[in-house]
């Protein structure tokens, strides 16, 4: 990997990565924090792990690299980030919810290659397929919130 936010397509490939490829590298890099959560395994060997364990043939391995390795590497940040938008502490929110609102920060602070309105949809699926039956609502307020400290230019009325 040449850089940390380097997603370019694998070599040979020209094409611009999937859509779907980008999802699955969420979701599998959610699942890796949210393991990270309880385990304390190094985030090395939570990756090494996800990519010997999962098919990653339809995975954007350098997005699934740079969302798990930054939002683990960023985490304090992050959560300094996210914390004045928390309706409790920062130690109650759902480990599920946690993994996604945290991915979902990093992705607006770094990868302004993903519009907004993407990363906060994102989040919200993912928080309906793998979190608590209200979790999308929490998720959704949170990233909503946020995206409009962090991308201003991009979230403001035209």
């Amino acid at each position: 990997m040449s850089e940390a936010g380097d997603s370019s397509p694998q070599p040979g490939n020209t094409s611009k990565p999937k859509a779907g490829d980008r999802r699955r590298a969420r979701a599998l890099a959610m699942q890796g924090l949210y393991q990270r959560h309880f385990s304390k395994t190094p985030i090395s060997d939570i990756e090494a792990e996800f990519m010997v364990d999962n098919d990653m043939s339809k995975v954007d391995i350098m997005y699934f690299r740079d969302v798990l390795r930054g939002v683990h590497r960023e985490q304090a940040e992050l959560d300094r980030l996210l914390e004045p938008f928390l309706d409790r502490p920062m130690k109650e929110v759902d480990a599920v919810e946690l993994a996604i609102v945290r991915l979902g920060a990093y992705e607006l602070k770094h990868r302004i290659d993903v519009p907004y309105k993407v990363v906060i949809n994102e989040g919200v699926e993912m928080a309906k397929r793998f979190g608590g039956t209200e979790g999308h609502k929490f998720v959704n307020s949170i990233l909503d919130k946020l995206s409009r400290r962090l991308r201003l230019a991009e979230t403001r009325p035209r």
